[in-house]
This record gives C-alpha cells, structure tokens and sequence, in this order.
C-alpha cells in the first residue's frame, strides 16, 4: 500500500549504518563520511529531520564497539535512531511509524553499504510510494570477492547511482545528486 502524499509533505534524511565495522575498509571511507556529515548539517540547518539506521547481526553484534555510529557523526539528542536486523530498514522496524509521525514523503539516503542496506532500503522506500533522493557522493561499500567474480566498491556505487537517475514509478520518484547540489 502506498503512502499517502497529499498527508506526507515533507522531507528527511536518512543516515543508514554508518557504523565502525560497517565503514571500517569501505571504498573513499573519509571521504564520504565527511560528505555524509555535510549532508547531517545542510538537513539540520533546513529544518529537515535526521533518522538515524544502526544494523545488528551476528558478525556486529548490539552494542558492541564495531556497531557504533562512526565517530564523525554524532546523532543529536531527540533524532531516531532505527535499529534493524535485515537488508531493508523497512523490515520489522518502526520506521515507517516515525516517518508517519513526521509526515514524511520524501527521503534522502546516504550510508552504507551501498549494494546492501542502502540499495535495499531505497528501493522499499520507492516501491511504498515514497519519492527518493540518493545522495551520489555520500554512500559507500566495501569491493570483495565471490566465487572468482570480483564487485569492485567504485563501480557498485556508479551503478547504484546510475540505478536511481530520473527513475520513476506511478505516484513516487527518484533521483540521485551530489551533497554540493542539494538544497533540501
């Protein structure tokens, strides 16, 4: 069921699993967390909300050191923090319940991994009827190798952008654009 958008008139920023372990090898690491942090406080100084995405599993287990949000980037107090356990924030969190609450109908995404939570997320949020922007230049992954194929990071994030250029759906959009670009 898609969202109501004649009720959800505004905006957030959602900050997914920028954590220790998460971001610990990813590709341009420093680089796209400061262009994450630039993101938080262009979002902060519009009045946009900041959400905030911790991800648990077996291998970065809750509250360990590794699950920490990076220290570059502070939550503010009063801003959600989402804890989830899959690909998708929008699985058995309570998401969706504050982005209501905000009246929220359009996302900005920035995090980590690309390929993973930040693809994953976007998408459930396109196919609920949200309209999207992908911060280009403010999520990353980590390159690895599997089976002798190779997923290069530089590469997964230009797909991913490519991905959400001009993308439509009936009701809802997508768009991918830099953080220098963004006026909220």
């Amino acid at each position: 069921m898609a969202i109501n958008k004649s009720e959800r008139i505004n905006s957030a920023l959602l900050v997914i699993d920028v954590q220790v372990n998460v971001v610990a090898d990813a590709f341009k690491r420093d680089e796209k967390v400061a262009n994450m942090a630039t993101s938080v406080s262009k979002a902060r100084a519009a009045s946009i909300p900041v959400i905030w995405v911790r991800h648990s599993a077996e291998d970065l287990p809750l509250g360990s050191d590794g699950w920490q949000i990076v220290p570059e980037l502070v939550p503010a107090d009063g801003e959600p923090i989402i804890e989830k356990r899959y690909r998708s924030t929008f699985v058995e969190t309570n998401l969706e319940e504050v982005l209501s609450q905000l009246k929220v109908g359009h996302l900005y995404t920035c995090g980590a991994e690309t390929n993973n939570c930040v693809r994953h997320t976007s998408m459930a949020a396109l196919e609920a009827g949200y309209d999207l922007t992908l911060i280009s230049d403010a999520h990353t992954t980590t390159g690895f190798e599997w089976n002798g194929f190779v997923v290069d990071a530089s590469n997964t994030i230009d797909e991913q952008n490519t991905n959400f250029m001009g993308y439509e759906l009936p009701g809802c959009s997508a768009n991918a654009e830099k953080v220098a670009d963004l006026f909220y």
